[in-house]
């Protein structure tokens, strides 16, 4: 036999191209992370096991020096190193946000700090973190109007919402950023202008750890529980992996300690939660291939008739999905009031608590979910189509498109796996 021709040859050429796949390429040498060690160095944290580098897939991410175990700790970020309301009020700021009235949310306060602090340009002490920051989001509320109609009904119904929430939240901030005026020499306006506060308020929603809730002096009631961690906030989401993280109030850091073993020169990852796709695309700007949380939601319908009325009254009209095992027993449940007889609506409440009421209504509940589920693929097709056309003529939003196609099809797959547990339920049920 030729040498490299046999099992164990394409075995080990198979492991070879997994681990290329999967490995990331350092990026620690860059003048940017070499400029942000130094600065976190200077704040008592220099990290052993992580190192900053770029995968296939995911991106920027962070990568493993060494094999980590079970339980090991991966990251002990100092407080000195996060960006909180304490370093707000401690800063230049301080007086004018407690002197506000009414007082400021943490909110606003982090997003003050991080535009006035990029405004500042090499001035700022924390020019090394804001240097690897995001230029710009890939949030819907980032994303170009004509990109956000493509999007799913009711992730666009969502993205509507957050957008006018930030919009709110520039307009009833305009009278503090106004109030900042004597630390300028330019027009306040120019600084703390819609962009800038929706590029901060994106940083904070998508980058921020989370913090045991506190109450302090000149801050609104809003709970206050947002740390931006430079570093730790290059760590990649995936919905397979467990880790345990929390501020340590005795040793005053933010930990990470993983509950999975990852190998020498592999992405180490963390879970932002048991988030589907569309959730994940709304707060954090992308979409995980493959996520076992993902699902298709199906739009209530708009005719409210007797039945609608009672599954709205009970719950029912809201987080109808398919999923990965098929229609969800929501969806099923709905369905099954949807399509009970005449005679048997007196039985609706059995059917809300799971009871089978003829098999009639088992099999044409089944029937509607398979028409439903058949439509769906359509228009997942259909949108997939037009989106794919958009490409090729919207050359400048190439990147947001890619990142909604990738929606549309993470969608189609779990339709199809739906399809197909719908069709053995149909035929073990005739």
């Amino acid at each position: 036999m030729q040498k490299g021709r046999g099992r164990t040859s394409r075995i080990r050429r198979r492991k070879l191209f997994r681990s290329s796949e999967s490995r990331g390429v350092n990026e620690s040498h860059k003048p940017e992370f070499i400029e942000l060690k130094r600065w976190l160095k200077d704040r008592k944290f220099e990290d052993t096991n992580l190192t900053p580098a770029r995968f296939p897939g995911t991106g920027r991410g962070l990568m493993s020096k060494t094999s980590l175990e079970v339980g090991q700790m991966i990251i002990s970020l100092p407080e000195s190193c996060l960006l909180t309301t304490d370093t707000v009020i401690r800063s230049y700021l301080g007086a004018y946000i407690t002197k506000w009235k009414p007082p400021l949310s943490p909110l606003l306060a982090l997003c003050t700090f991080l535009v006035s602090e990029k405004h500042a340009g090499d001035q700022s002490l924390w020019k090394p973190y804001l240097e690897i920051l995001p230029k710009a989001y890939t949030c819907p509320v980032y994303l170009e109007p004509k990109v956000v109609k493509l999007l799913p009904e009711p992730l666009r119904a969502k993205a509507q919402e957050q957008r006018t929430h930030v919009q709110e939240f520039f307009t009833s901030s305009r009278d503090f950023f106004s109030s900042l005026q004597p630390l300028f020499s330019e027009a306040v306006e120019s600084i703390f202008s819609y962009s800038a506060l929706l590029w901060a308020w994106c940083t904070v929603n998508t980058r921020a750890v989370y913090m045991r809730p506190r109450r302090r002096e000149g801050f609104s009631t809003e709970p206050d529980t947002y740390a931006l961690a430079p570093f730790l906030d290059l760590l990649n989401h995936s919905p397979r992996v467990q880790v345990k993280a929390a501020f340590n109030e005795e040793t005053r850091c933010y930990e990470i300690r993983t509950a999975s073993r990852c190998r020498k020169h592999e992405e180490v990852f963390i879970c932002y939660g048991p988030h589907d796709n569309q959730r994940l695309l709304l707060e954090y700007g992308f979409v995980s291939v493959c996520n076992p949380h993902a699902c298709v939601y199906v739009s209530r319908d708009k005719q409210m008739n007797k039945k609608i009325s009672i599954l709205k009254d009970h719950g029912f009209i809201e987080n109808l999905t398919f999923g990965w095992d098929g229609p969800s027993w929501r969806l099923l449940t709905a369905l099954k009031l949807l399509c009970l007889e005449a005679e048997e609506f007196t039985c609706w409440k059995k059917v809300l608590l799971g009871e089978v009421i003829s098999d009639t209504n088992e099999k044409t509940s089944l029937e509607i979910s398979q028409k439903i589920c058949c439509y769906f693929i359509e228009e997942t097709n259909a949108m997939l189509q037009k989106v794919s056309h958009m490409k090729d003529e919207e050359a400048a939003l190439i990147n947001q498109l890619t990142l909604v196609e990738t929606l549309w099809a993470e969608e189609l797959k779990i339709l199809q796996v739906s399809a197909e547990i719908l069709n053995n339920l149909r035929t073990a049920f005739a």
